[in-house]
């Protein structure tokens, strides 16, 4: 029996709820394959906040960097907008401690929900793609980032700054996964403005001559910003710098109707095989894409989709679980296949299944 050290960070608002719904699944996926997840717990961002003064304490720190794996909900809310440090600190500063460089977020519209999307439907019918979003750098990390006030008023800056292994690290990753999927890389910059944009460009081509089998092509951000929507098809991966994958991956959501049904991966390393064919094992923090919702808490109507794929991409990429982490795509596609909806994305004023029922019937999956 192998056993995985996860701990276990629901943070605020639906956080605590839709982790524990992939805390549900994952405990059928131990007892059906006899695997051992041993958790801890703790309190980040607004909750730590209240209880100890701070977003992130070095102690939570210290038991990430133990863990094969931390399990992510989500932080932040209205009630700490003014708080001296936010809630937000505390996932930059668990990235930052461990080095997760490499955020995963695959947008993908799954059958049958086409037309829960805001978008047309052939526009967005058969979606599948993934952004890949480097974490650890650019405007969120470089110095100089202050704010000062003069007799002129106030001012306040940020520094873009990437290093060339910062560069090539990400877009190794993004060349890797793309040769697993559809052999299709597009590097997202703004080279026609930034110094550093310029030189992303030129590390992804240089890096591209590694990977002849797959298609490189380069695209300015606010012209990729406009074909995300209107040709979202045309993608495959998607790398990008921090800034930019912020908000390209929020727009992304959108295809897919709901925030709520999008998982994401930070990871510390090279995702795929080893050089004896064999699944490496990354540390990683996993989290749904979307936010707290504080107006939802406690209704029932939290989308625990998100979460529950988040929990597959850890089986996959920290645990070497691959079989594992198929059966619990499998069983969400058969759940929303057989036309299962969430508050989310069901129909205005129909029926919905509460974040329980839901969780319910994708455990029913896995477990026959």
């Amino acid at each position: 029996m192998a056993t995985f050290d996860v701990l276990v960070l629901g943070g605020d608002g639906i956080g605590p709820e839709v982790v524990a719904s992939s805390q549900r699944v994952l405990e059928v996926v131990a007892n059906k394959w006899k695997h051992n997840f041993r958790y801890s717990t703790d309190l980040v961002g607004g909750s730590a906040i209240d209880a100890y003064g701070t977003p992130l304490r070095a102690e939570t720190i210290a038991t990430a960097k133990k863990a094969n794996a931390i399990l992510f909900g989500a932080v932040g809310g209205p009630k700490w907008d003014n708080a001296t440090v936010r809630p937000e600190a505390a996932i930059l500063g668990i990235r930052k401690a461990l080095g997760l460089y490499a955020n995963l977020r695959p947008v993908k519209v799954f059958p049958g929900m086409e037309e829960s999307s805001p978008l047309k439907n052939d526009r967005v019918r058969g979606a599948d793609l993934v952004i890949i979003r480097e974490l650890t750098g650019g405007l969120y990390y470089g110095k100089p980032k202050k704010r000062w006030t003069t007799k002129e008023g106030r001012k306040g800056v940020d520094t873009m700054l990437y290093t060339e292994k910062e560069v090539e690290r990400i877009m190794r990753v993004g060349f890797e996964l793309a040769r697993s999927r559809r052999k299709k890389l597009t590097s997202v910059d703004k080279a026609n403005v930034l110094e550093s944009s310029r030189m992303w460009r030129e590390v992804a081509t240089e890096l591209g001559k590694e990977y002849p089998d797959v298609e490189l092509e380069h695209q300015l951000v606010d012209s990729c910003a406009m074909l995300l929507i209107t040709q979202p098809t045309r993608y495959d991966v998607m790398v990008m710098e921090n800034t930019f994958g912020d908000i390209l991956s929020d727009e992304g959501a959108v295809l897919s109707a709901s925030l709520g049904m999008l998982p994401s991966a930070s990871l510390a390393g090279l995702p795929g095989l080893d050089s004896k064919g064999k699944a490496r094992k990354i540390r990683g923090l996993y989290e749904p894409s979307h936010g707290t919702a504080p107006d939802i808490v406690g209704t029932g109507k939290a989308n625990p989709i998100g979460t529950i794929l988040s929990a597959a991409f850890m089986l996959q990429y920290s645990f070497g679980l691959t079989e594992e982490a198929n059966a619990i795509n499998a069983a969400v596609d058969a759940v929303i296949s057989a036309g299962h909806r969430t508050a989310d994305i069901a129909e205005r004023g129909g029926e919905f299944s509460t974040t329980d029922h839901m969780t319910d019937l994708i455990i029913e999956q896995i477990a026959n």
